[in-house]
C-alpha cells in the first residue's frame, strides 16, 4: 500500500492541477464538434484518457528531472527525487499508463487513433526540452492541447476544420502563459542548474510577454466563437476569462513564487469559465 501511494503522489493524483487543465480546452473541442453535448462514449474515453495521460506525463517528467529535482525547493520531495521509488519503476508507471491510455484510444475511429501516436510522442518528449531550449512551455502547450484535433477527429470523423486549429493554438498560447507563471517560482533554482524556461528566456519582459500571450489566446477564442456562431452566454464565459487574465497579472505583479503559483492554478477557473459558457450557449 505504501508503494501505491508514492506511486499515486509520483502521477500528482493528489495535485490534480494539470488533470484540470487538460482537461478544460478537451472539452471546448468536443462540444464545439458536437455543437453540444457529445457522444456519452466518446466523452468518456477522452476524460479517462485525460486523467491517464497527464499521470503518464508526470511520471515519465520526474524520470527525466531525476537528477534536477533534488536540487529545487518545490520538487526534492517527489517519490523519485527522495528515492522513495526508483527510475525503473518510474518508466515501468509511464508505460503502464501509455498502453492504457493507447487502449482506450481502439474505442474511437482510425483517424483519432493515429492522431493518439502523436499525442504519446509529444507527452513522451516535453520533458526532455528543458534540456535543449528556451521554450518547452510551447511543447508542453502542443501535447496539451493535441486533445483538440482529436476530440474533432473523434467526433466527425474526418480531418479537423479551421476552428479546430484556431482552437488549437489558443490552448498551446494559453499553456505557455500559465506554465510560465509556473516556470517563475523556479527560476531562481533553474539558474543555477541550468535548466531552460520561458521564465528565464523572457526575462525582465516576462508580464508583458505572458500578458501578449494571454490576449492573444483570448482573441482566437473569439474567432473561434465567430465561426462557431457561439451566442452571449460564450461572450460572458470570454468576458470572465479577460477579468481572470487582469487578476493572474496582478498575483505576478511583484514575481513572487507563491503568488506566481496561485496565479497558475487561477488557470483552472479560467478554463472552466469558458467552458461553461460553451455548454451553457450550446444548452440554450
Amino acid at each position: 500500500m505504501e508503494k501505491l501511494h508514492h506511486y499515486a503522489r509520483l502521477v500528482r493524483l493528489d495535485r490534480p492541477i494539470g488533470i484540470y487543465l487538460l482537461l478544460w480546452p478537451t472539452l471546448w473541442a468536443l462540444w464545439i464538434a458536437a455543437e453540444g453535448v457529445p457522444d456519452l462514449t466518446i466523452l468518456l474515453v477522452f476524460v479517462a484518457g485525460v486523467v491517464l495521460m497527464r499521470s503518464a506525463g508526470c511520471a515519465i517528467n520526474d524520470y527525466a528531472d531525476r537528477k534536477v529535482d533534488p536540487h529545487v525547493a518545490r520538487t526534492k520531495t517527489r517519490p523519485l527525487a527522495a528515492g522513495l521509488i526508483t527510475p525503473t519503476e518510474a518508466l515501468g508507471v509511464f508505460a503502464v499508463l501509455g498502453i492504457l491510455s493507447f487502449l482506450l484510444a481502439l474505442l474511437l475511429n482510425g483517424l483519432t487513433i493515429a492522431l493518439s501516436l502523436v499525442a504519446v510522442l509529444l507527452a513522451a518528449t516535453y520533458p526532455f526540452m528543458k534540456r535543449f531550449h528556451h521554450l518547452p512551455q510551447v511543447h508542453l502547450g502542443a501535447a496539451f492541447a493535441w486533445a483538440i484535433p482529436m476530440a474533432f477527429t473523434a467526433v466527425t470523423g474526418e480531418m479537423p476544420p479551421l476552428v479546430a486549429w484556431l482552437l488549437f493554438l489558443a490552448a498551446v498560447l494559453w499553456t505557455t502563459a500559465y506554465d510560465t507563471m509556473y516556470a517563475m517560482c523556479d527560476r531562481e533554482d533553474d539558474l543555477k542548474i541550468g535548466v531552460k524556461s520561458t521564465a528565464i528566456l523572457f526575462g525582465q519582459h516576462d508580464r508583458l510577454l505572458i500578458g501578449i500571450l494571454q490576449v492573444l489566446t483570448l482573441l482566437l477564442l473569439a474567432w473561434v466563437g465567430i465561426l462557431s456562431s457561439l451566442g452571449g452566454w460564450y461572450w460572458l464565459g470570454l468576458l470572465v476569462a479577460a477579468g481572470l487574465s487582469v487578476y493572474q497579472q496582478w498575483l505576478i505583479r511583484h514575481r513572487e513564487p507563491l503568488p506566481s503559483l496561485q496565479a497558475f492554478l487561477n488557470n483552472h477557473w479560467l478554463g472552466m469559465a469558458v467552458f461553461i459558457g460553451l455548454a451553457v450557449d450550446y444548452a440554450f
